[in-house]
This record gives C-alpha cells, sequence and structure tokens, in this order.
C-alpha cells in the first residue's frame, strides 16, 4: 500500500511518499486517488472549495484555482498564488539559542585574526579583458604540482569591469565582489590583473575599498607589463612567490564561532523543505549556538515566506531592512513586467512543486530557528554572528559569489533533483533530499538526509551537517572539491541579469 506523509495538522494536503496509483487508497487517507501521483507531489486531504486556501507546513501555498475534491493530485492544473495568509508580528519568534561551547575545526589562523577555511591562491581580474592572462597564470600551477598545504591556484573571470561609467551600479557591485574576495581568509594571498584601461581602474577600486597593495596582495596589468605573453610570464613569476609563503601556514585548533556558512538550495524537489532544508535548519541553529554565522540570501525565494523571518527579526530596524529589499524587488519585477511568483523552475515543478510560496516556505526552513540579526546588501561585509539576510537574485552561482564575498568560508547547498556546483575558495557540502538522488548522484552527494523519512530525528541529521561542516572546514575534502568543481562559479552580480 501506498503511503502519504502529513507534515502539520492543519495542512490540505499530504505528500507521496510512494508513487499512487488511480483507485488506490493511500494509507493515512479516507478517500481513494483520483489520478496517479508521482512520489513527492501533493494528494488532496479534503475538499477546498473553489478560490479556497491550500495550506502545506500549516501555511498557505496557494489558492484553488478549481474546486478540489478528496484524493485529487494537487499541482499547476488547480493550484495557483495566493496574496493572503501571511501574517507577520515582528520578533513575535524570537528565540536565541542556548549558547554552547566545545566544538572545533582545524582552522587557518591569519595574520590579521581572521579564519579561513581553505588555502588558496587567487587571481582576480578587474576586466574581462585580463581574463585569459589571469587563466594562464592559474593553469601553469596545476594542483599536483603545489607544495602541501596550498589548496590550489584559481583564477576569477567574469564579463564585467568596462563598458560604462567607472561610477555604475554594476561596477559598483563588481568592486564590492572584488573587495569581498580579496579580503576572504580563505586566500593566503592575491594577484589582481587588469588591462589597463578599463572602467574599473585598479587603483580607484583600492582606494575605494580601503585595500592596499603589499606582499600578500599584488596588481598589474597587461598594458604596462608589455602585452599578453610577458604578462602570463610576470604573472607567473608573482604567484610563484605567493605559493612559496602560503606553503609555510600551518592548521590549528579554533573554536567553530569563526565558522560562516552560506546558506544555498538548487534542484528543490517536494522534498527539500520535508528533509535537506530543515536538516540543515537544524545544523544552522547549532552553529549559531556555538557563536558561528549562517547567510541566508535569494530574495525571490523568500517571496512568499518573509513573515517568518520577520517574526524572527531582533528588531524593528532589522524588519525594515527586510522589507526594504523585497520592494526592490517587487518594483524591479514590476518595471521589467516579471512575476516574482512565477518562480519554480521546471525541475522544481517536476519534483512536487507548485507556488513560488511553496518554495519559499521550504527555502527558508534553512536558516533553522534562530533569530535574524541583520539584513545585508550583495557582497557587503558580514557585521553581525548569527544569522544574517544578504540581498541577492535567485541563481546559485551568483548569490554563493556574494555570500563568499561577504565572508562565508563554507557553503552548504542542499538539492532534490540533483545539483553539481562548488565554490571554490569555499569547499560546498551538498545534501540531498531524497535517496533516490543520494545513491544515483552518490560522487557529488555529501550526506543524504532522506532517513528523516523512515525515523531518523531531524536533530541528527542536523547533527550530521553539523558535523561534517567542521570536518570539511577542517580540510576534508568535500565531493564537489573531490571532482575538481569551483573555478567557473565566480559570477557577480549584473543587476537585470538575474532574477
Amino acid at each position: 500500500m501506498s503511503r502519504v506523509l502529513i507534515l502539520n495538522p492543519a495542512d490540505d494536503i499530504a505528500v507521496a511518499l510512494d508513487d499512487i496509483t488511480a483507485g488506490e487508497t493511500p494509507e493515512g487517507l479516507d478517500a481513494p486517488a483520483r489520478a496517479d501521483i508521482a512520489q513527492g507531489h501533493k494528494i488532496a486531504r479534503h475538499a477546498v472549495a473553489e478560490g479556497g486556501l491550500v495550506r502545506r507546513y500549516g501555511q498557505v501555498i496557494g489558492r484553488a484555482k478549481t474546486a478540489i475534491e478528496p484524493g485529487d493530485h494537487v499541482h499547476v492544473h488547480n493550484l495557483a498564488m495566493a496574496d493572503d495568509g501571511r501574517e507577520a508580528e515582528v520578533g513575535a519568534d524570537v528565540h536565541p539559542p542556548k549558547a554552547l561551547d566545545g566544538a572545533t575545526f582545524q582552522g587557518i589562523v591569519r595574520k590579521d585574526g581572521r579564519v579561513g577555511t581553505r588555502n588558496y591562491i587567487g587571481v582576480l581580474t578587474s576586466v574581462n579583458c585580463s581574463a585569459t592572462v589571469a587563466r594562464r597564470v592559474a593553469d601553469a600551477f596545476p594542483d599536483s604540482s603545489l607544495p602541501k598545504g596550498v589548496d590550489g591556484v584559481v583564477a576569477f573571470t567574469h564579463q564585467g569591469g568596462c563598458g560604462g561609467s567607472s561610477l555604475s551600479s554594476d561596477v559598483e557591485l563588481l568592486q564590492r565582489t572584488l573587495a569581498g574576495y580579496a579580503r576572504h581568509p580563505n586566500f593566503a594571498a592575491i594577484l589582481i590583473v587588469g588591462l589597463g584601461c578599463e572602467a574599473n581602474q585598479i587603483p580607484d577600486w583600492l582606494r575605494k575599498s580601503e585595500l592596499e597593495t603589499g606582499t600578500t596582495l599584488r596588481a598589474m596589468t597587461i598594458q604596462e607589463a608589455g602585452g599578453t605573453a610577458r604578462a602570463i610570464e610576470a604573472g607567473i613569476e608573482i604567484v610563484r612567490e605567493l605559493v612559496e609563503e602560503a606553503s609555510k601556514v600551518e592548521r590549528q585548533t579554533v573554536s567553530a564561532s569563526h565558522l560562516t556558512v552560506g546558506l544555498q538550495c538548487g534542484g528543490s524537489d517536494g522534498w527539500s523543505g520535508v528533509t535537506a532544508n530543515p536538516a540543515l535548519g537544524a545544523a544552522v541553529d547549532l552553529l549559531v549556538a556555538h557563536g558561528g554565522s549562517a547567510m541566508l540570501s535569494e530574495t525571490p525565494e523568500i517571496w512568499g515566506a518573509e513573515h517568518l523571518l520577520l517574526r524572527r527579526a531582533t528588531s524593528q530596524g532589522v524588519a525594515d531592512k527586510l522589507n526594504a529589499r523585497l520592494d526592490w524587488w517587487r518594483a524591479y519585477a514590476d518595471k521589467h513586467g516579471m512575476e516574482l511568483n512565477n518562480n519554480p523552475s521546471p525541475g522544481n515543478l517536476k519534483g512536487g512543486l507548485t507556488t513560488i510560496l511553496e518554495k519559499s516556505l521550504g527555502a527558508v526552513a534553512k536558516s533553522g530557528s534562530t533569530p535574524l540579526t541583520d539584513v545585508i546588501g550583495y557582497a557587503e561585509p558580514l557585521k553581525t554572528q548569527g544569522l544574517t539576510f544578504m540581498d541577492s537574485p535567485g541563481y546559485d552561482p551568483c548569490s554563493a559569489t556574494g555570500q563568499i564575498a561577504s565572508g562565508a568560508n563554507l557553503i552548504v547547498f542542499t538539492t532534490g533533483r540533483g545539483s553539481v556546483f562548488g565554490a571554490k575558495p569555499a569547499p560546498s557540502i551538498k545534501v540531498a533530499s531524497n535517496a533516490r538522488l543520494a545513491s544515483w548522484m552518490d560522487e557529488d552527494m555529501d550526506i543524504d538526509a532522506s532517513p528523516v523519512l523512515t525515523g531518523t530525528p531531524m536533530a541528527e541529521v542536523g547533527r550530521e551537517i553539523f558535523e561534517r561542516m567542521l570536518a570539511v572546514a577542517s580540510g576534508e575534502p568535500s565531493k564537489s572539491e573531490a571532482l575538481g568543481i569551483g573555478d567557473n562559479e565566480f559570477v557577480p552580480w549584473a543587476v537585470g541579469a538575474y532574477l
């Protein structure tokens, strides 16, 4: 007999644990299925009148397009967006976790006290025109040639830096992102490579970012070097010196309070909000209890669940900042004829998610129950410990790039359909929402969260994720690192390119 999962007594739907055949009555329901329903999809528990609100997780996920009968498959054909049922009392759910201590990892302590989880040399580019030189420089240092303790030499290229005013918002965002990478503790040193005539002038960027060249931050331009070949040669010589210094670094025991985790999800399915995301949330609660920090992002993908974050805001000021970002996205979408509520991707829909409300409720679960202490702009430096929301598009590489620029030294990425994401210089841990994915893509998935469905307590899976965070932060390779993924996921936000 097929089975279903009822997540909250107030829910109008149940989630199919197995494929359901039309005519059979799943265990736990009173009426037979009126259609074939795939695992992870929704089946109606009782009748909902046309126009009636439909709930999952005890929260509104949409409004019935037509009358829904018990046993109906509930999906895009009969469920639409709803704009009500999301009341928020600011601060009503602020419950700081009980402080814990004792959790540690083997970190890399920089001279200024910042703590990294990796020891890379970064080759940054001020403009697209210097991309080839930067990649050729990095390619001269394959991982197999590097001394022990140096994790890699990585080029970070992009499509911007010129073609507009040096004061444009895109250039300012790029400069802020580059500055965050230049300061990042997962880099032992940085070489920034420019062409020489671009809008994003390196001296101006350094001045605005309060950065100075020195032993760990070097700069050069192709025009000053005498062309492509000479610039590559000069860059290789500089990086050779930086690698030698980086090899002297040794890891040491540090508190988990030095861990800052970027929270990501991609390729979500009907189980993401049931297993992987809340399990990651349980891990975040442990991390924050130990003094660590986490960043939730992707503003268009909290649409419909923002009331849960507002109830956890530690002040009206924090709530106002979150609402301001949501207002900006609403105005931006309206101006450009977009619909923020038309978000679930084809993969999301196939996996059983129907509306942005349903998707967002699951996505917000990644942040656990800890208070929301701050809201920052894209790639802005992290200011507080605990949970911060960073404004970003709903596009994983772009969002993760901003989180790393803001200070994330580790990424945890949940997925239900399957993701092959990496994010150098921050190691990326993947959490699978279902057993089939964990088995089928076992070389990419670090953790299987599906045991939650067979009786393993959520807290136990959360503890497993937290312990994996500490192990990977200590130098244990994540699955994406073992596959060499992460060189091509540097995607600074160009406003307008991504929603």
